[in-house]
């Protein structure tokens, strides 16, 4: 089953769209008014949380180091990766996760060089699906629906998080994704896996969604761009984390996070096969499991597991739910903005299948109905994940002692020096120094910018953060700033 025959099918429920536009002109504004407003939305919140010392070092002045380079022409070296590890100040960011995709947001930087361009950029690229969920889901349930469906990943909870939480290489998937699965839908192959090839670059491991979509290629019939879609995406991840990493001076062993299954990928698989009601226990084995993987697919009323479409997404929920790493499981951070877009059209495609097997293929009522409540949900879940501070005044004001504090600490340290700094006080100086995560083991810079008062990334508490400031004195710093917790070192 082709890709025209999958869009023949859905069509009985809508009217088919202009063949040489993408969108119909009567709906330009609509659509671009409602990505405009999301843009608008994921840029304030990540901004306000840049200008309050919310941002981070790890990793919002990693990607901001990358693209610096990028947007001067040189080589993405990530000093404060390459620090971390203990592998140099000249480590690429190409090495630890392979994301060439970043250098096309080096233009940012060329019009302002600052994080700030960082979140504007991942706010108008998380945006930039709307126009594809939209084109998705008017071809399958309608015109009315489509508006809803795609509010609904406005004001979604793995967008929402993913936009609060600094900057990363998932700013790229949910466009990509839409085009590659709109555009196959509306048989458009060209398109549809050119963006598939474009994942290759977002991160090492999209090739395994690659061959995710393969699966769903394959549940619809269409076998031989199946069998191509697994090849490239088996073959994108061999190339990438065994070869080009190590090449580039990365370590694969930095993100395996298997060890309980296995040495390796292949010995991991074998002990899935193996035990799988071990396997099955180890995906729902724990509680931030099962709440994740609900709030997934609850979005959709759960008809996203009508969809072969879902098989798309498996792979990477596999990838995180077998690790041995909290925070991949969880829902706080950015990880399941990979698969938001995917699950949601999955949900369009699952009642779209519904609907036909009840022999209502045309029954515009239920669709209108689903797509409200999806909208609802949507709604409904804004209060319990990031987009719930915007409407806070609090939120803007942040800890206006502590802020002050930081601001006066961050101008003590001159332009063009290394730094070590706190985590939440990195951002600040990226732009006119070169920034190293400040931990418990000094890596020798003239500067440091250190918190005594509040727990930060990676120390294990406060007091193990005035311990190192101790032993810091002790090794010949003097003390230049101190205030609220804030203290700034200096060793000429």
């Amino acid at each position: 089953m082709t890709g025209d025959t999958l869009a023949a099918e859905s069509e009985a429920t809508a009217a088919p769209l202009p063949r040489r536009r993408l969108l119909p002109s009567g709906h330009r504004l609509g659509v671009g008014l409602l990505a405009l407003l999301a843009a608008a939305a994921y840029s304030l919140l990540g901004l306000v949380k840049l200008a309050t010392f919310r941002a981070s070092v790890f990793d919002l002045v990693i990607v901001d180091q990358a693209v610096r380079n990028y947007a001067n022409f040189r080589p993405p070296y990530v000093p404060a990766v390459g620090s971390f590890h203990h592998r140099g100040l000249d480590y690429l960011q190409l090495a630890d996760h392979f994301s060439p995709a970043y250098a096309l947001l080096a233009p940012f930087y060329w019009v302002h060089d600052g994080p700030e361009s960082l979140v504007v950029a991942q706010a108008l690229l998380f945006a930039a699906a709307i126009p594809f969920v939209w084109l998705f889901a008017r071809r399958v349930l309608g015109t009315g629906p489509a508006y809803l469906v795609a509010a609904a990943y406005a004001v979604s909870w793995p967008v929402a998080q993913a936009a609060a939480f600094d900057v990363h290489e998932v700013m790229f998937v949910p466009v990509l994704t839409a085009i590659m699965i709109e555009r196959y839908h509306a048989d458009r192959p060209l398109p549809a896996f050119a963006a598939m090839f474009g994942l290759l670059l977002v991160k090492e491991d999209m090739g395994l969604m690659i061959v995710g979509f393969g699966l769903y290629l394959f549940a619809v019939g269409d076998r031989f761009r199946a069998g191509c879609c697994a090849a490239v995406g088996i073959g994108g991840v061999l190339l990438t984390r065994g070869a080009l990493i190590p090449m580039l001076g990365g370590d694969t062993g930095d993100f395996w996070a298997y060890g309980h299954l296995g040495p390796d990928a292949p010995s991991a698989v074998l002990a899935l096969l193996r035990d799988p009601v071990s396997a099955v226990q180890l995906l729902f084995g724990a509680e931030d499991k099962v709440d994740t993987l609900f709030l997934m697919v609850w979005p959709t009323l759960l008809l996203c597991l009508l969809s072969p479409l879902t098989l798309a997404a498996l792979p990477h929920v596999l990838e995180r739910m077998l690790s041995d790493r909290v925070p991949w499981w969880q829902a706080d951070f950015q990880y399941s903005a990979f698969t938001v877009v995917i699950l949601l059209c999955a949900g369009v495609d699952g009642l779209a299948r519904l609907l036909r097997l009840l022999r209502r293929p045309g029954d515009r009522s239920l669709g209108l109905a689903w797509s409200v409540a999806v909208c609802a949900v949507a709604v409904t879940l804004v209060p319990r994940f990031a987009l719930d501070q915007l409407y806070h005044p609090s939120f803007y004001k942040g800890d206006e002692a502590r802020i002050a504090a930081a601001r006066e600490a961050v101008s003590k340290v001159p332009p063009g020096v290394v730094v070590e700094a706190v985590n939440s006080a990195g951002p600040a100086l990226t732009s006119r120094a070169t920034v190293l995560l400040w931990t418990g083991q000094s890596r020798g810079a003239p500067w440091v910018v250190a918190d005594t008062a509040r727990w930060e990334f990676p120390f294990g508490s406060a007091e193990d953060q005035a311990a190192q400031v101790g032993r810091l004195v002790a090794e010949g710093y003097a003390k230049v700033f101190e205030r609220d917790g804030y203290v700034v070192l200096h060793r000429p």
